[in-house]
């Protein structure tokens, strides 16, 4: 058996994709980790800190699961969805009723983007009261902050695709606040000198029309399933690095220096 593993470490296959061998010295150990995608996603070393649920309640760690289990179960649903305004409502009552584990999956998508919105809030609240947006991680503070806004937008865009009546007149009254937008809607300031109208301001961009009717079905739904989460993976991806630049995450002592 040590004969086939030594074989398959000095074969162009492996080497190909792990660029460094394995001996147990520091630089090894460093490359390998820095040298590998999946590895390279955890730093070398954390601090203390970083591992006290007390000071840090993992909720970032939390929102990230939450995140994944979200898209998991976004797929699955995918498969018996369609966008439209005849088929959708339908498709959720064939999920519910007559598809297996459908009710589990759908009820575990719900859940998850509810608690999704919750673990945000309550990470950006413990980063205010550590002070983690201090220098040098406003940058950082500020990626967080629009985190907050698309897990907001990927919950609104999402509460419409069942097309029931409910998630209908919520996303009317929803929308209509746009109305108000200063410069964008017809009925904000400056909307109207700047020459919004009804058929042409922010609300109708996001409607597809001048009411919620099936351009907005499919809107919400391209919105919630492609463009919102790819948009929130990269700013996901530059968080994270932002946090193994700035130093990891702050902790007590660092905090009381700034």
């Amino acid at each position: 058996m040590l004969k086939i593993r030594e074989k398959l470490q000095q074969s162009e296959v492996w080497k190909s994709i792990f660029r460094h061998n394995y001996q147990d010295t520091n630089r090894n150990r460093a490359l390998q980790i820095v040298d590998n995608v999946f590895l390279h996603l955890h730093p070398v070393r954390i601090q203390r800190h970083a591992t006290n649920v007390g000071f840090t309640w993992g909720m970032g760690g939390i929102t990230f699961l939450l995140f994944i289990i979200l898209t998991i179960t976004g797929v699955i649903l995918m498969f018996y969805y369609r966008p439209a305004s005849e088929y959708a409502y339908e498709d959720m009552k064939y999920l519910m009723n007559d598809v297996a584990f459908g009710p589990l999956i759908r009820n575990m998508h719900r859940w998850a983007a509810h608690a999704m919105v919750i673990t945000v809030m309550l990470h950006m609240f413990r980063v205010f009261l550590t002070g983690s947006y201090k220098p040098p991680r406003q940058f950082n503070w500020v990626v967080g902050v629009l985190l907050l806004v698309l897990t907001l937008l990927l919950s609104f865009t999402g509460y419409l695709l069942p097309w029931d009546q409910l998630a209908i007149w919520a996303v009317t009254v929803g929308t209509n606040m746009a109305r108000a937008t200063p410069l964008l809607g017809h009925e904000g300031p400056f909307g109207a000198a700047l020459g919004m109208r009804i058929d042409n301001d922010v609300r109708f961009v996001l409607l597809g029309g001048t009411q919620v009717g099936p351009p907005t079905l499919l809107r919400f739904y391209v919105g919630h399933c492609i463009f919102l989460p790819l948009i929130a993976s990269i700013f996901m991806i530059v968080h994270f690095w932002r946090i193994r630049k700035d130093g990891g995450i702050s902790g007590p002592t660092s905090t009381t220096k700034e």
